[in-house]
């Protein structure tokens, strides 16, 4: 080994040592770290379906108790004896829930079948881990896939009948088990943590924040959900503690109190997502609370395994004490277990006194209260809702009172220690630190938990803003449904009224940044708060307002970039506000101003800044390079907000920057191109010009044979726009033709003919000048509209691009292979939109409108940064997905807490029928529904149909199906673009819905079509495909297919809409027998002639040739 070898084996060592010495620290830290709260939900007694609503709840020292429910199926007048029997129940009141039953199945993507199986202390737990989720400023979504955790709290309530008597339909026991509840949540949300369901009767959502609190602590996660859940489905707890003699008559925990005559039971469910406090700071979360140490651990043999063990809750007590670092006297409050029985409460006020009272100062005793003196006692929820109570204290400095403790329970020496009972609220005390309070709960089980929860340190002084955002500033809502996306937005305007300090960027940066997506979308353009809650308030009541965009996504977008030709520049321009706006558009100007130098004697910035010393616009050299310019910059401007295209297309000049945008030309060669080419036309200026055709529905164009050598088709931009070029006398005198027949005639900004025969006395010039440009195969497609199809990039040579200035531009060909390529947005990047009717009109006829957006970048000649939003937000609102952060620059917003997602819920509840083990349903249909079989002769239909109306048929039929198998009321609820499977579909349920098909169709699909296809309009086009074509996708004789045709049409067998299907039909097959033609024999088309026909004109042209008329 050489010296310099051994030097480097020696470095690598000391390296290796000093990276094993820093994970070791670092494991130290991770261990020792504290464990934030950063999110909360949660559901109790008395409306408090939120921390902020269980706070008020508290603070005001209400009472949630109430008569027991009589929406749950319970036998009320067996459990009171008001038959003249003796009473079950010896108390007739307790802590419930508003709404158990009530949830939002769809939203989870659960089957109304599954969702009525499914107890609802699992239902619970999903809404309120959302919650907690969001409120902490995260997408639950972004969660998927992370190593985050759940730990639950829950046992049996007796929810639904035994599982020897549930339906068919496998859904009893995993609705009903606890084990599962944690998985479902985990499930649910994608997470791949620990999953942990911890049943230790009362304390159990307690130790469930414990588990976690240590396996976040131990690395075993990144985050934790922890919390637990109790919904009463059945009386049992009440008459079994009533043989007891535990329960308060009149259904109160009266803790710590000389009144105190038993417990009342409750029910509730808390959720709370924690985080190590190094990393919640790193990720910028608002820290509600810190975790400093927490505890377990077992009363073992002792005087009973129900009864409560004193020197076993000080054993705990000291322990989470030790864990926290801190001492007795460290500790200001204490929520108590406090369940109001004579026997507990002396038992635990003694522990307290032990551990916290000794040695503390008169002036600063521990104060001693109880949320089950406002809600009752919850159960495994108990545990989570006192610690939730505890932090909401801690943050608001406010020790509130303990009900029904005027006078404390003389079982207690309180004068022994500094212990106090809270009988009235107070202040919390001054101390100098950070305010403390710990957290008991005791189980019946004999385990017991203690934690320690700390004021929140203040955060890091937060960095100067470099501006508040000027101008509009986006804020996005979306939801499931259109009801929920409405009162969103309605809950949204109630927040912002009782907000008047939030600032609009910080309103939209969260909005951005801290929710889920979903299908149903709106934008709110706001710039300032009045601007805003008048935009709220009219979308919520379903009225039009400015700056408000609507609509609803598609599954699988895929967005076009569409690139114009000259017309869309217009005579006057000034972006300089998009310029000075967006780095990245100025950025990408000056890059394209650095490539057109050698050809240009003129500064592309100053005619983009409308200067009155700018170039002239109508100079073909000009506006040429200009446009390419602009065009190139918003596409960029586009990319750097996240928005990458699948596809481009160029109309005209256009496909040079498509060309460009798509790889297959770099900016110097695509630069050449445009500068040459626009050079090249100028002695054409003068000698023709250009004149756009829009019709009306049925109307035709006139017809260019009395100009025959003098005008020819130049584009076809949609089924209604025609674009002739030719000499300036003949365009005039086509304008005043149609204006004669009433054809709408405009002229187009063109000083010259192009593709037409005027352009060929270029060819050579061209081609010599373009000599130099080498494509490539590019990164994006291409679709040409020079051949009106997707083309390979390196054959965009010199001689292509003589193509693309002589052709016919057919752009309708082009964007209708893109439409059949499945391209659902199209954005035109142009200073103002020119081609969008020609698009929506070439997609409606391709495929319908549904599921279409055709955008502008911008509107007008002074395009600036509120109209690229604008059409950022009508991107998104359709299902393209904008990088939003990038919107708010570097404006450092902040995130606020807004309100959580609006569950739209409807009630699914099972009620154990006395004697029977069966069941009542609600919300949904009876659990062995099989899919219903269709009529006889309902598909036979299908032939006489046209093919948009054939797919929506069979589409009715697979959403009825569907329904069935999910339990969905009607196929209405069945939305046509969800997967199967994300809608609550099961391996049972695809089994169940291909018989149903198979017995529909007399098909014979495969177990896995559902997964196969796995949306409704999937599977239905599938259908459709093997219904037309049994045997093949092409018909074994396309002439006998042909002779059917003539047929039908000879004995007028068609109506109006299906001679129109195959008037279309026919016009695409002459084009593509004309090009294949014009291809053999190396001349143009015909199908350009028979573009403009009648559809009659065409069925009465095929009668005429086959003989028939």
């Amino acid at each position: 080994m050489t010296t310099d070898d051994a030097r480097l084996v020696a470095a690598l060592r000391t390296a290796m040592k000093e990276n094993a010495r820093l994970r070791e620290e670092l494991d130290r830290s991770t261990e020792t770290d504290p464990v934030a709260i950063v999110g909360m939900g949660c559901r109790f007694p008395g409306g408090a379906d939120s921390p902020e609503d269980l706070w008020r709840l508290v603070d005001e020292g209400r009472d949630a108790v109430r008569p027991f429910p009589t929406d749950r199926g319970w036998d009320l007048g067996d459990l009171l004896g008001d038959d003249g029997r003796e009473p079950r129940s010896s108390t007739g009141q307790g802590g419930f829930l508003d709404r158990p039953a009530a949830f939002d199945a769809e939203f989870f993507g659960v089957s109304p079948r599954e969702a009525v199986a499914t107890d609802p202390q699992q239902r619970l737990l999903l809404e309120t881990s959302w919650e907690a989720v969001e409120r902490a400023g995260i997408d639950p979504h972004s969660l998927a896939g992370s190593e985050t955790g759940v730990f639950v709290g829950t046992m049996p309530q007796e929810y639904g009948p035994r599982l020897v008597d549930a339906s068919d339909d496998g859904f009893a026991l995993t609705g009903t088990l606890p084990s599962v509840a944690s998985g479902r949540v985990s499930y649910t949300l994608g997470l791949t943590g620990p999953g942990v369901t911890v049943d230790t009767a009362c304390s159990s959502s307690l130790v469930a924040v414990h588990q976690a609190v240590q396996a976040l602590r131990a690395g075993e996660c990144s985050l934790a959900l922890a919390g637990g859940s109790c919904v009463m489905a059945a009386p049992g707890v009440f008459t079994e503690f009533s043989r007891q003699g535990g329960l308060a008559p009149d259904g109160r925990c009266k803790a710590f109190s000389a009144d105190a005559d038993g417990t009342g039971w409750a029910e509730g469910t808390g959720m709370i997502l924690l985080e190590r406090l190094s990393d919640a700071r790193r990720n910028g979360r608002t820290v509600l609370a810190v975790v400093r140490g927490s505890a377990v651990n077992q009363d073992g043999a002792s005087n009973g395994i129900m009864a409560p063990n004193g020197p076993s809750q000080q054993r705990v007590i000291s322990r989470a004490l030790d864990d926290a670092g801190l001492g007795p006297g460290d500790v200001d409050l204490v929520e108590a277990h406090g369940t109001g029985t004579r026997l507990g409460d002396p038992i635990e006020a003694q522990a307290l006194i032990a551990v916290y009272g000794r040695g503390r100062p008169q002036d600063r005793p521990l104060w001693l209260g109880s949320l089950k003196s406002n809600i009752g006692h919850a159960q495994t929820a108990a545990g989570i809702g006192g610690l939730i109570k505890a932090v909401m204290a801690l943050r608001h400095g406010v020790l509130p009172r303990t009900l029904h403790a005027d006078e404390p329970t003389p079982l207690v020496d309180w004068s022994e220690g500094g212990v106090r009972l809270l009988a009235e609220p107070r202040p919390w005390p001054e101390t100098g630190r950070p305010r403390r309070a710990g957290v008991s709960s005791f189980g019946m089980s004999g385990t017991n938990s203690h934690v320690i929860v700390e004021q929140a340190p203040e955060p890091s002084p937060a960095e100067e803003r470099e501006s508040r955002v000027t101008g509009s500033v986006p804020w996005v809502l979306s939801a499931r449904t259109e009801a929920a996306l409405r009162e969103q937005a309605s809950r949204l305007a109630e927040w912002l009224r009782n907000s008047p300090g939030a600032a609009p960027e910080d309103v939209g940066w969260s909005l951005a940044t801290a929710r889920s997506r979903f299908p149903q979308r709106a934008v709110l353009l706001t710039d300032d708060r009045e601007g805003a809650l008048a935009a709220l308030d009219a979308f919520a009541a379903q009225r039009s307002a400015p700056g408000v965009l609507r609509g609803q996504s598609v599954a699988e977008p895929r967005t076009a970039f569409v690139f114009p030709g000259q017309g869309a520049l217009g005579e006057h321009l000034d972006l300089g506000a998009l310029l000075d706006a967006h780095p990245g558009f100025a950025e990408s100007v000056h890059e394209c101003e650095k490539a057109l130098a050698p050809y240009l004697d003129w500064s592309v910035t100053a005619a983009l800044r409308g200067q009155a010393d700018a170039a002239d616009l109508a100079r073909p050299d000009v506006a040429q390079p200009l446009l390419f310019t602009v065009m190139v910059s918003l596409a960029r401007l586009w990319r750097s907000h996240g928005v990458e295209p699948s596809a481009v297309v160029g109309h005209s000049q256009g496909e040079i920057a498509a060309a460009y945008v798509a790889g297959i030309l770099s900016l110097e060669d695509a630069a050449a191109v445009v500068a040459l080419r626009s050079r090249l036309v100028l002695p054409l200026v003068g000698g023709g010009g250009m004149l756009a055709l829009q019709l009306r529905p049925g109307q035709e164009p006139p017809s260019l044979v009395d100009w025959k050598g003098r005008l020819d088709v130049a584009a076809h931009n949609g089924p209604s726009t025609v674009v002739v070029a030719g000499e300036n006398d003949a365009l005039g005198e086509l304008a005043e033709r149609c204006a004669d027949e009433g054809v709408f005639a405009f002229p187009v900004a063109a000083d010259f003919a192009a593709h037409s025969p005027q352009v060929d006395v270029l060819r050579d010039e061209l081609l010599t000048a373009l000599d130099g440009v080498r494509p490539g195969p590019g990164r994006i497609p291409l679709y040409s509209t020079v051949d009106g199809a997707r083309i390979d990039g390196a054959a965009m040579d010199a001689e292509y691009w003589y193509r693309n200035i002589r052709r016919t531009v057919r752009f309708e060909t082009a964007v209708r292979a893109m439409a059949d390529d499945d391209v659902t947005t199209f954005v035109e990047m142009g200073p103002r939109p020119v081609l969008t009717v020609g698009i929506q009109q070439t997609v409606e006829s391709a495929r319908g409108s549904a599921g279409t957006a055709v955008l502008g970048s911008l509107h007008g000649e002074g395009g600036g940064p509120r109209e690229f939003l604008t059409a950022l937000g009508e991107a998104w609102v359709c299902g393209t997905e904008p990088d939003w952060a990038s919107v708010f620059g570097s404006h450092a917003p902040r995130t606020v807490d807004l309100p959580t997602y609006p569950f739209q819920r409807q009630v699914y509840w099972l009620d154990p029928v006395a004697g029977t083990g069966g069941t009542t349903v609600a919300a949904a249909p009876g659990a062995g529904d099989e899919p219903a079989v269709a009529e006889p002769g309902r598909l036979a239909v299908l032939a006489g149909m046209p093919p948009r109306r054939r797919e929506e048929a069979v589409l009715d039929l697979v959403r009825e199906q569907v329904a069935a198998v999910l339990g969905h009321p009607s196929a209405g609820q069945v939305d046509a673009e969800r997967g199967f499977v994300d809608a609550g579909g099961t391996s049972l349920g695809a089994v169940r819905l291909r018989n149903g098909l198979n017995a529909a169709t007399g098909l014979d699909l495969p177990v896995t079509v559902a997964f196969d296809h796995p949306t409704p309009l999937a599977l239905a086009r599938h259908l459709l495909s093997l219904l037309d074509a049994p045997d093949g996708d092409v018909p074994a004789d396309p002439v006998a297919a042909l002779d059917r045709l003539r047929s039908a049409v000879a004995y007028g067998a068609l109506d109006a809409s299906q001679r129109a299907s195959v008037a279309e039909g026919l016009r695409e097959l002459l084009d593509a027998l004309g090009e294949r033609a014009a291809r053999d024999a190396g001349t143009s088309t015909e199908a350009e002639e028979l573009e403009g026909a009648k559809d009659d004109d065409l069925i009465a042209l095929i009668g005429k040739e086959f003989g028939i008329s």
